[in-house]
């Protein structure tokens, strides 16, 4: 997952601590993280449980806590499926587990997030005692909460207004986005195509950036993409969604009620599982 408010996390980890020699060390497991979005689709997960089966076998520390995080935020690109998913939230747990993160503030620090998340959205199971953790997920309930009750007006390139209150009797996906993030870009074609084919059936997808109108016309001129794209000027709807990372899609059913989300890049398949939960019967 592209994080929007934070540098990217390996280059945060620190020179790797003297481990036993049948043991990868820190330094090796964060180039292999490196290299995880290189690899393709049929390759990816069985590297993703082997990285995340060697963060587990790290001596506890922050190091192996940042490392397991860096993890759950490229499992969830794509269809990794169910085993590699587990493999990475159970490294991120007991490295949470052996090595707790002080709050600063009254915000749990974003690994508790992450965990959650990955819990609440990927199905994963975890046993973690942590007062911070249960505090996380119940953040997550909340937000969801005003997610569901959250209402905007945007204008798309043409200029057009877009109200998502006024879009009841539609399905309706709301997917943050923007030009710089690779799995955004990677998302758009399943987007388009999905749009394009539903469009008549009551779909709307609605695709919002905060980025300039300029430079996100400019982008999409090489493009063949046909979803609305809405400019969120100042980025009070990201806010209103809570997004700390992109892409993040939203599905409304036709009553206006949230029915799914999408915390990372999806495919085609996991789109639709989204879409039949929401009432369209994909084809």
């Amino acid at each position: 997952m592209t994080r929007i408010s934070s540098a990217l996390f390996l280059a945060t980890i620190f020179a790797a601590v003297p481990h036993l020699s049948s043991q990868a060390s820190a330094s090796k497991i964060a180039g292999e993280l490196d290299k995880l979005r290189s690899l393709s689709a049929e390759k990816r997960p069985a590297a993703t449980i082997k990285v995340a089966t060697e963060i587990s076998a790290l001596p506890p520390g922050m190091e192996k806590v940042k490392l397991a995080d860096g993890a759950s935020h490229l499992v969830t690109e794509g269809d990794q499926g169910q085993e590699a998913l587990q493999a990475v939230a159970d490294a991120l747990s007991k490295a949470l587990a052996e090595t707790p993160v002080p709050a600063k503030g009254d915000r749990p620090p974003m690994p508790y997030f992450d965990l959650a998340s990955l819990v609440r959205y990927e199905h994963v199971n975890v046993t973690l005692a942590d007062p911070l953790y249960a505090k996380a997920q119940q953040a997550l309930a909340d937000e969801e909460a005003e997610v569901e009750k959250a209402d905007f007006t945007l204008k798309d390139l043409n200029n057009k207004s877009w109200t998502l209150s006024q879009l009841h009797s539609k399905i309706v996906v709301v997917n943050f986005w923007a030009t710089w993030c690779l799995p955004c870009r990677a998302e758009m074609p399943i987007l388009d195509a999905i749009y394009t084919h539903y469009a008549n059936e009551g779909l709307v997808i609605l695709s919002i950036t905060d980025e300039d109108s300029f430079l996100v016309h400019s982008f999409l001129q090489s493009k063949s993409y046909h979803p609305p794209v809405l400019i969120d000027s100042g980025g009070s709807v990201h806010k209103l969604f809570h997004i700390t990372g992109i892409p993040r899609s939203f599905v409304f059913g036709r009553d206006g009620k949230l029915v799914g989300e999408a915390i990372d890049q999806s495919t085609q398949r996991q789109f639709f599982g989204l879409l039949g939960a929401a009432g369209l019967q994909p084809e």
